[in-house]
């Protein structure tokens, strides 16, 4: 990617890298606020490959997959590369044409992907599968020699659980029991849920240990929660009329006062009391 921004003029350059470096931090957590960054990134630079993959993530983080799919084929074009094959194919199954994800499946495009690819393109295909309601072939696209290693990979952990999660959509739960277990052995970061659904397959519930029976009414957290909430909106209220109005200005008209202005600007009287004289102190003690 550096090697690309380095084709824009410097200044342009780094506001496009800086608009992508937030794309990336978070589109996890937030991806709207990415898809809006992306947009930015788009309209500076549409003519680099990476801005358009960037932008195709974003859109696809959103499931606004039609444009996430126009996006990664424009990168595809850019650059030759086929890596997006499997994350283009997802999206045609997002905008509801899994028999168009299957095709690609079946292309000479994913003889070319790397291993990581090829597995990817067997979960879109299996995802595929399951779409248009075919179980069992969900299953058995799923079964290869990547499902049957015992060597952990990067991708291991969703093999293992989109093949137990088939495995129980089909009503096969004690192979589903056991590809969840073996999804957890997988799952070092713990980023699926596999551990939730074999507890579930086992009866098992979790109960709060620390809950207990709340009064009815509002505690006094709610009540500080409440006044904050007033209190910011009391403070972006004041800085909007500061932003979008001028005093100076003939038409400027001040914006009325809410009740919950009124009630965060009351500051509470403080009475100062001042030291008392030692003597006086004493003199009044013996009257």
């Amino acid at each position: 990617m550096r090697q690309e921004l380095l084709s824009l003029p410097k200044g342009l350059a780094e506001e496009v890298s800086r608009n992508l470096v937030m794309v990336a931090r978070l589109i996890d957590e937030d991806p709207e606020q990415a898809y809006a960054y992306s947009r930015i990134a788009l309209r500076l630079a549409s003519r680099v490959a990476a801005v358009r993959e960037a932008a195709g993530f974003a859109a696809y983080a959103t499931q606004k997959y039609s444009e996430a799919l126009a996006e990664f084929r424009a990168a595809k074009r850019m650059t030759g590369s086929v890596e997006l094959w499997p994350v283009m194919a997802d999206c045609e199954r997002g905008l509801g044409r899994p028999e168009r994800a299957l095709a690609m499946a079946g292309e000479p495009e994913v003889q070319k992907l790397d291993k990581a690819g090829q597995v990817e393109m067997r979960l879109v295909a299996a995802g595929a599968r399951r779409d248009m309601g075919q179980l069992d072939a969900a299953i058995v696209t799923l079964q290869s020699p990547e499902l049957a290693s015992n060597s952990v990979q990067p991708w291991t952990a969703r093999l293992r659980y989109a093949y137990a999660d088939a495995l129980l959509a089909a009503g096969r739960e004690d192979e589903a029991r056991e590809w969840f277990a073996k999804t957890v052995e997988a799952d070092k970061d713990g980023a699926m849920d596999a551990s939730d659904r074999l507890a579930e397959l086992d009866g098992v519930e979790f109960v709060d240990a620390l809950g207990g029976d709340e009064p009815d009414g509002i505690d006094e957290e709610d009540e500080d929660d409440e006044q904050d909430a007033a209190e910011v909106a009391a403070a972006e209220r004041a800085s909007d009329q500061a932003e979008y109005y001028d005093e100076d200005d003939e038409e400027y008209e001040p914006l009325e006062r809410s009740e919950a202005d009124a009630e965060v600007d009351v500051t509470d009287e403080i009475v100062v009391v001042e030291d008392e004289d030692e003597d006086d102190a004493q003199d009044r003690d013996k009257a």
